[in-house]
């Protein structure tokens, strides 16, 4: 695998082979290559493994991943956008993590998830 397309869902298999530096990479130039902005530098790192974080875990079959991705793009999204409101919901509950201290709560997560709709995360609020 040479080349990243957000809109198409990797080979789980070639996806997994990759090293996650890679994964990062491939990530970071889709992005690039789609005239994404960023001002830092950090912040490009920071959307990219975000970006791999998903799609490792739809590639290792996590069902409250994959079908709120399946969800979101009935919604409307694209799998791009469907990814990228995913990555906001694990964003917010890495950030709550680190502030309390406390380990990954998968509940919480799925909870998270199983509310994301295409309208809330149209509207800001997922």
């Amino acid at each position: 695998m040479n080349i990243y397309h957000p809109s198409q869902t990797p080979s789980p298999s070639e996806w997994l082979e990759l090293d996650e530096l890679v994964r990062i990479d491939l990530v970071r130039k889709s992005h690039e290559a789609s005239e994404a902005e960023f001002e830092e530098e950090q912040a490009k790192e920071v959307h990219s493994t975000i970006h791999v974080i998903v799609e490792n875990q739809i590639a290792l079959g996590v069902e409250s991943v994959s079908e709120t991705i399946s969800r979101l793009m009935r919604q409307g999204l694209s799998r791009h956008e469907s990814v990228h409101a995913v990555g906001a919901v694990l964003s917010e509950d890495l950030f709550e993590m680190l502030k309390e201290n406390r380990e990954h709560d998968i509940n919480k997560y799925r909870r998270r998830l199983g509310k994301l709709t295409a309208k809330r995360w149209n509207k800001g609020k997922w």
